[in-house]
């Protein structure tokens, strides 16, 4: 297993879905307790609320390994992207609501976590790479779009309710000013949707890494509040929601397109 799935697109933007994997090798399974097998913290059917993408023309990253085996929007050393908040590190020792992941003396060592990083984690950054090279070889500009999802409510994470999306352009620093207005305005256009822009969310190291619009990419991080398109306590899909959401994420995409 390459530990990814790359659809190749034809227009200037890359989809990058680094917590859609639910796959865990037995090996890390057998260190996990069992309230963390069922991996609550999954940005559940992300990759089935973005399916339109592909049918856009644009390329598609997903993972196959969950983000309980190393999360593919942190930085390989374990900095922190949040100094002063409760964050979850490379290989995740607690959950988003604060539970351990592993079982009593289990949690990976340095020696671990660096295998993890180099075995699943490098693989899935050098197809991200090598995909934007290839894209911006053959435009001048193109859009990394990292999106996510996550429970609209968790007390560990942020106070009270998540707003429904949360934009992420690192305060500005990883997309051009141009398109992040568009975008904005595309979202101060609706009404059916609380939105924040640059708020708990700011873009995890995808974003923030990848982003150079002075070198022509353009990165922008998507944060979903799970609500808008599933029952939160079941995951379950919600068909009608799911639908009124996607008419929207295909204007947010084609809007950051037209911007380039």
């Amino acid at each position: 297993m390459t530990g990814y799935t790359l659809r190749r697109g034809r227009i200037p933007l890359l989809l990058s879905l680094p917590h859609d994997g639910t796959a865990l090798p037995p090996d890390v399974a057998a260190t996990l307790t069992d309230s963390a097998r069922t991996l609550p913290d999954t940005d559940w059917l992300v990759g089935r609320l973005y399916a339109f993408a592909g049918d856009l023309g644009a390329s598609v990253l997903t993972p196959h390994w969950s983000r309980y085996v190393v999360d593919l929007n942190r930085p390989p050393d374990g900095t922190s992207l949040y100094p002063g908040h409760f964050e979850t590190g490379i290989c995740p020792l607690r959950s988003f609501s604060g539970a351990p992941i592993h079982r009593e003396g289990a949690a990976p060592d340095a020696a671990a976590i660096a295998a993890r990083v180099e075995t699943y984690w490098q693989p899935y950054h050098a197809a991200l790479a090598a995909e934007l090279e290839r894209l911006r070889s053959a435009h001048d500009r193109v859009v990394l779009w990292d999106g996510h999802s996550i429970r609209g409510e968790l007390p560990q994470l942020f106070p009270g309710a998540l707003p429904d999306l949360n934009l992420g352009t690192a305060d500005g620093a990883s997309c051009g000013s141009g398109l992040a207005l568009a975008l904005a305005h595309a979202l101060g256009a609706q009404s059916a949707y609380t939105f924040a822009i640059n708020g708990r969310f700011k873009g995890g190291y995808i974003t923030r890494h990848y982003g150079r619009p002075d070198q022509g990419i353009h990165a922008i991080q998507l944060e979903l509040a799970q609500r808008t398109y599933l029952d939160e306590a079941t995951a379950h899909w919600d068909a009608a929601r799911a639908t009124a959401l996607q008419g929207l994420l295909r204007r947010l995409l084609e809007t950051a397109l037209a911007a380039l």
